[in-house]
């Protein structure tokens, strides 16, 4: 496995891998892995010849500075996990590298619409950080396939839409949440969770799949006290709401009549702690 810190490095290893026609599968991510990036990764080797995991804690994505700066760094332990799963390059590149010029003078990447409703709402800038930072990888490594988790479903959608518009050849690969045995999904922010919280988060999912039963089950007119329903059990368990509805899975409106596949989107906080969570619900 090889660790790559420049991009005039890497950019020569592309050239090379290029030359013998491989093909190559990127996973982008900020380190801290878990058993979602590690089944990620997984399913990348199903795909492509050589895996390449960026590790970049990307600050322009970042609300605020104290979330930033507390994110886990675990790239050692990382690396270990990465090699024992036989992934080919790890490219850890430092800031200076990313943004010479510094964030502010960036040139970045938006994808209007998408990047400005719902967490894009609650969090000002961040997709757009996510969105910067995806297509500078895009163009240092122009891998054939990219592999993102449904988990953070609007980020899927943005990344979709960023590569339809931008005319990149490159397929997305998404996968399923990858959940623990009591249903919450793998995510870091888990790690921030005090041990009451962490037995209280799993009933989001139990939350989500009872209104996605009783969706199904009942007419869709009933969806708004379907959502009221949930909404205060949530919050009787102690999660403050800042999403949770019913949305269209290709544009995210709120659901209409018009809309052939629903998805039920939840942005939640608990304690200090950010949770999202979806489930899909096909008509």
């Amino acid at each position: 496995m090889y660790l790559i810190k420049k991009i005039k490095i890497l950019h020569e290893t592309i050239k090379l891998i290029k030359i013998q026609k491989k093909t190559i599968g990127l996973v982008p991510t900020m380190g801290n892995l878990h058993n979602g990036h590690i089944k990620l990764i997984l399913l990348s080797k199903k795909y492509a010849d050589i895996i390449i995991v960026s590790i970049f804690i990307n600050p322009m994505q970042f609300n605020c500075l104290s979330d930033l700066e507390n994110y886990p760094k675990t790239f050692k332990k990382d690396c270990k996990t990465l090699k024992k799963i036989g992934v080919n390059i790890v490219f850890f590149p430092n800031v200076n590298e990313i943004y010479p010029y510094g964030i502010c003078n960036q040139t970045f990447v938006e994808v209007p619409r998408l990047s400005n409703i719902l967490e894009g709402r609650s969090r000002p800038g961040h997709f757009k950080g996510v969105t910067t930072i995806v297509a500078k990888l895009f163009n240092i490594i122009q891998p054939n396939f990219a592999f993102f988790g449904e988990k953070d479903y609007q980020q899927l959608l943005i990344i979709k839409t960023l590569v339809k518009e931008l005319n990149y050849f490159i397929k997305i690969i998404s996968l399923s949440t990858v959940r623990l045995k009591n249903g919450l999904a793998y995510s870091s922010r888990n790690n921030n969770l005090t041990i009451e919280e962490k037995k209280i988060a799993p009933y989001l999912y139990k939350t989500i799949k009872k209104t996605s039963e009783a969706i199904t089950k009942e007419n869709i007119n009933v969806k708004e006290k379907v959502i009221n329903k949930a909404k205060l059990a949530l919050i009787k368990k102690g999660f403050v709401i800042d999403i949770y509805n019913l949305y269209d899975q290709k544009t995210l409106n709120i659901l209409s009549q018009k809309s052939k596949k629903m998805i039920i989107l939840a942005s939640v906080w608990l304690g200090k702690t950010r949770l999202i969570d979806n489930k899909k619900i096909f008509n």
